[in-house]
């Protein structure tokens, strides 16, 4: 019986539990089964070798050639070629329920990040690759579905702790913009005259601001208030 050895590099290797392992070559399986079997989704793999030569993640292996499994170079551009990823014209995201915090705060970052608590996983992938998002959760079986081109195993359980990690792994700390979308329903915001929401205002509100923004699509109005520091304080930890 055949048996190669698996040699998992850099943070792949916390997720594999080890950073060498082996398995029998008498079964086959491609090298996505072989790794996933592992404990490391795919979306996690940004090359592979096989024997020292590149290899797919459709590849089988045979015999005792070693393979060897890279994490990403950090930063991501989605906007280049990576293994077996289609190139995305920019960085947008789906959360799933596990990391709904995280969704605000990219959305607060001014990143189109779709997130409902009532989407099933089977839906969440089919949109994942029906619209070119890249996957955030923290749970290994989504990423694991073939359907899933590009994710991110979300590393942290702390929200703001996700959303750095998220804004370090794909660059995006410059691409940052506050204030530009709805935290509530993620749609780009539109400027509004005070004339068109005053009836939506409380009293001192109306008093004390004259600049605001509406959400087109849940109707949420935004203004520079006194939470609007704080929020400003928020971006800046997050784009550390």
């Amino acid at each position: 019986m055949s048996t190669a050895t698996l040699h998992f590099h850099g943070e792949l290797a916390t997720l594999a539990g080890g950073e060498y392992a082996q398995f029998s070559t008498a079964r086959r399986a491609s090298l996505k089964d072989v790794v996933e079997s592992h404990g490391v989704p795919h979306t996690e793999v940004y090359g592979l070798a096989v024997n020292g030569q590149p290899a797919g993640f459709g590849h089988i292996p045979a015999g005792a050639q070693p393979v060897d499994i890279f994490p990403a170079d950090v930063p991501v551009d989605v906007t280049r070629p990576h293994l077996e990823r289609p190139v995305l014209d920019r960085a947008r995201f789906i959360a799933d329920a596990n990391v709904g915090r995280l969704a605000t705060y990219l959305r607060l970052l001014g990143f189109d990040t779709l997130y409902d608590p009532t989407y099933q996983d089977a839906h969440i992938a089919e949109l994942a690759a029906a619209t070119g998002r890249i996957l955030l959760t923290r749970d290994r079986g989504l990423l694991q579905r073939r359907i899933v081109t590009w994710g991110r195993l979300v590393p942290s359980s702390e929200p703001v702790e996700q959303a750095r990690d998220v804004v370090r792994f794909f660059g995006l700390a410059a691409l940052a913009e506050p204030f530009v979308r709805c935290l509530r329903c993620n749609a780009p915001l539109e400027g509004a005259s005070k004339a068109s929401v005053l009836h939506l205002l409380e009293p001192r509100t109306r008093k004390y601001y004259e600049a605001f923004a509406r959400c087109p699509g849940c109707g949420k109005v935004y203004w520079a208030g006194s939470h609007h520091g704080k929020i400003e304080d928020m971006f800046r930890m997050l784009t550390i």
